[in-house]
């Protein structure tokens, strides 16, 4: 099975090309605010390397949030057209899932901007509870409370930044990837009022 990964949901342009559990070809770099211009020359390429064309593909998965409102739909509209005219089956993980992959105990921050963040702990790949939008007083107040490695950005709260490998977590969070039953009625997971969210 052929698997064509993709998230622009935040920072970062993440494209992945799997064939079964093995990555093929990917890219990770950070575009903030250019993964429109970036994608699809990244994507043909890594379609190019690999020798696959777009009829290739089985299955396509991508972040539906949280993130920046024009991100998100970037990767979401490509997704949504490739699979409905192809007839390809399209998953969706949260963002949160794919910093925090299958850590044991993680918690994961996304600026939200006007000192606010996205939070949320995660176990084994799942969100325990819901993601959250907090102050970052709050959400020092979260990270005491929820043990666990400190993910996404930490240096709003003083941390360091860890790295992440998101073509690695991409693939492992399969078990958890929830598969779009309506294509045309898939909408991205804001979580706040779209005219505040446009970073």
């Amino acid at each position: 099975m052929i698997s064509l990964c993709m998230d622009s949901a935040y920072k970062q342009l993440v494209l992945g090309l799997y064939k079964d559990q093995e990555l093929l070809a990917g890219i990770s770099l950070e575009a903030f605010k250019k993964q429109s211009e970036t994608i699809f020359v990244e994507l043909n390429r890594l379609l190019k390397e690999t020798n696959l064309d777009y009829k290739d593909i089985d299955r396509v998965i991508i972040t539906k949030g949280p993130g920046s409102y024009t991100g998100i739909r970037i990767a979401m509209t490509i997704a949504k057209v490739l699979c409905s005219q192809m007839h390809k089956e399209l998953y969706t993980i949260s963002t949160m899932q794919l910093y925090a992959g299958i850590e044991k105990q993680a918690n994961v921050i996304l600026d939200a901007r006007s000192q606010r963040a996205y939070v949320a702990h995660l176990e084994d790949g799942q969100i325990q509870g819901n993601t959250q939008i907090l102050t970052l007083d709050e959400v020092k107040e979260f990270i005491e409370t929820n043990p666990g490695i400190v993910l996404g950005d930490a240096d709003l709260i003083g941390q360091d930044v860890q790295k992440v490998d998101f073509l690695k977590n991409f693939i492992e969070l399969e078990p958890y990837y929830e598969k779009v039953e309506n294509i045309h009625a898939l909408v991205p997971d804001y979580l706040k009022e779209s005219d505040s969210y446009k970073v």
